[in-house]
């Protein structure tokens, strides 16, 4: 009987997959991804088995050989096998070649396969994958496949290749970093990438890079660009400069001027739809401009008249709503029921229908089109220009004709003397005072009046309230402010609280007289806050405002670093280089500000941008007093 010669340590033996185990004397515990599993058998499947497996004999608890070989070195390769197995790419028993090690300690030769090797740089690899991709001619897709990677992962390593090999070699000799190599992938000129680099002052950093690089450019995050659409823009010609590390990848606009004329075009498109309502007149701009409104009458729409078939419609939907929110009431709504009450509101709207506009209001007036603050369109309609507005009626002097109310003072210009005219005025007048002072809730509504007959209005006096309700127009002091999350705010409340007040002025008193106190103090809380003016002009003297302001401030606990932050646009580039490094001082550190100190002041301004970004930090003309530090915000 021949004896079977067991092979020695070192020998290469071929063993069947299903009989190869994961060693307990494997120093690797951290389990392999699915990813790395399965680039390592794109690769198995692509090139062959590079390595062989280091295996050694599994032995029971009694010392003997099971039949089986735990593997010290190629888990992860046996992983990989395991994995073409079940995709049938191989069979479960496959001879899988073997180095048997029985001489060396598993523990320690698998600490060394581990630790003693010098890992590629990852610019060899971006270079390898070029060679591939340049040379041989194979797809990002073939390429992908034979590395267990994403096509879109490939492309990525093929534009860092692209890069320059002047600024590859410093990459590799640690001068850059791979977000600044990545940065550098919005061109493919290698002149221009390393004319940037040369160029740039002490802030090198990626955003910087990126800065550079598409200077003139407009990012797709842009309402311009978000107004127009990737697809307008490049179907017209425009060429978009995608960054293949932008998570969105939405990409720069790279012809600024192209956009722009992309944007009066389509406002001029939209425009369109608008003028077919009546309008007068529509104007068209990019920005809205309230200044022009200025001496404008604005009308507003009117709720349609709902029909009883209609209303009883929308009695029972509102019926079954105030159900579904009172069984929820103090609990988290279910989907199902959210869905529901959803459906609801969406059906009582459409029963009551749009409001509609006057056509006398339509024929007279008009409407502007501009570009909305989030890239969205923007029309605003209802205004009457003062040579537009309708000749006043003519009261007829006969008894029964005509609308207009009697005169019971016509007699004083005919019959009394002027000087005695007064006398009586003023004692009404002092009478009257004495009258409103004890009642609070009809002065309250006087004050109303007045206010909202300023704010809502153009026309002569209507109140004897001697009250002047002014609004500055902070947009020429700082271009844009309208367009703010503010300045839309407010602009949607105007809209909001003047439906429903009379096209008249002269019927305003009687109006607010029947409408509900929440309603009287939302109009006097709105009307009283256009008023607040704490601009400080140059030369003028407004201490005391200012200290009001402070105090109103005050009062609202206003978060002004909710509201507004330092950037090289709206305060940076406008003040001393010592007042930059003096805000980088006390926004982030002194550390910070010194590392700023030998820039020039455009490089300055913006590298504080970044620094000072979400750091709260305000100057201090906009800090109130008694936050301290909240207010300096000088961060740790």
């Amino acid at each position: 009987m021949t004896k079977t010669t067991k092979p020695k340590s070192g020998t290469e033996i071929f063993v069947p997959l299903n009989k190869l185990k994961k060693s307990p004397r494997n120093v690797r515990k951290m389990p392999h991804t699915p990813a790395e599993v399965e680039a390592l058998a794109a690769s198995i499947e692509a090139n062959g088995m590079l390595q062989n497996f280091v295996v050694e004999p599994e032995r029971n608890d009694a010392g003997r050989e099971t039949g089986c070989y735990l593997v010290t070195i190629g888990e992860g390769r046996r992983l990989a096998q395991l994995l073409r197995a079940k995709r049938r790419q191989i069979t479960k028993a496959e001879p899988i070649r073997c180095v048997l090690d029985t001489g060396h300690d598993a523990q320690e030769i698998s600490l060394a396969e581990n630790i003693i090797r010098t890992a590629m740089h990852p610019a060899d690899e971006y270079e390898a994958f070029a060679s591939l991709h340049n040379d041989k001619g194979m797809a990002a897709a073939d390429i992908a496949a034979r590395f267990g990677v994403t096509p879109a992962v490939v492309r990525q390593r093929l534009k860092l290749a692209a890069v320059s090999p002047m600024l590859l070699q410093a990459y590799r000799a640690d001068e850059l970093t791979l977000e600044q190599v990545m940065a550098f992938t919005l061109t493919d000129d290698h002149a221009r990438q390393e004319e940037v680099w040369q160029g740039l002052g002490w802030d090198k950093g990626a955003y910087a890079i990126r800065r550079a690089l598409t200077e003139g450019q407009v990012p797709s995050g842009d309402r311009r660009a978000r107004f127009v659409g990737a697809e307008d823009y490049t179907e017209a010609g425009g060429v978009i400069v995608r960054d293949l590390f932008d998570a969105d990848n939405g990409g720069y606009f790279a012809d600024a001027a192209l956009l722009d004329r992309l944007v009066l075009r389509k406002l001029e498109r939209e425009a369109e739809g608008v003028r077919a309502e009546g309008w007068a007149w529509v104007l068209v701009a990019p920005e809205f401009d309230h200044r022009a409104t200025s001496d404008m009458r604005r009308v507003h729409p009117d709720a349609p008249e709902i029909a009883a078939e209609v209303q009883a419609q929308i009695d029972k939907l509102l019926e079954e709503l105030e159900q579904l929110s009172a069984a929820a009431e103090g609990d988290e709504l279910t989907a199902e029921t959210e869905a529901r009450m959803n459906e609801l509101d969406a059906a009582i709207e459409a029963l009551k229908g749009q409001p509609v506009y006057d056509p006398a209001d339509i024929a007279a007036g008009g409407a502007f089109v501009s570009l909305g603050y989030d890239g969205g369109l923007r029309i605003e309609r209802g205004f009457i220009r003062k040579a537009d507005e309708p000749p006043a009626p003519v009261a007829s002097g006969e008894a029964g004709e005509g609308e207009a109310e009697p005169d019971n003072h016509a007699e004083t210009s005919t019959t009394l003397p002027d000087r005695l005219v007064a006398q009586l005025t003023a004692q009404r007048t002092m009478a009257l005072r004495e009258a409103v002072a004890t009642r609070p809730d009809v002065a309250f509504l006087a004050v109303v009046h007045v206010l909202v007959a300023s704010t809502f209005y153009v026309g002569t006096r209507v109140s004897c309230l001697d009250i002047t309700a002014r609004s500055a127009f902070l947009s020429g002091y700082a271009p844009g402010i309208d367009e703010s999350p503010e300045g839309r705010a407010c602009s949607d409340r105007q809209a909001e609280l003047a439906f429903g007040l009379p096209e008249s002025m002269q019927d305003l008193w009687e109006a607010l007289q029947a409408l509900p106190q929440e309603r009287l103090m939302r109009l006097l809380a709105h009307c009283a806050a256009l008023t607040i003016d704490s601009v400080v002009r140059s030369g003028g003297n407004l201490s005391a405002p200012l200290k009001h302001a402070e105090k109103l401030a005050e009062a609202v606990s206003l978060d002004m670093a909710a509201h507004w932050q330092p950037t090289a646009a709206n305060y940076l580039w406008q003040v001393t280089k010592a007042a930059i490094l003096e805000a980088v001082r006390e926004g982030v550190s002194e550390q910070a500000a010194q590392q700023l100190v030998e820039l020039k002041k455009p490089a300055m301004a913006e590298a504080a941008e970044r620094l000072l970004a979400d750091k709260r930090w305000l100057p201090k003309l906009l800090r109130l007093p008694q936050r301290g530090a909240d207010a300096n915000c000088a961060a740790a």
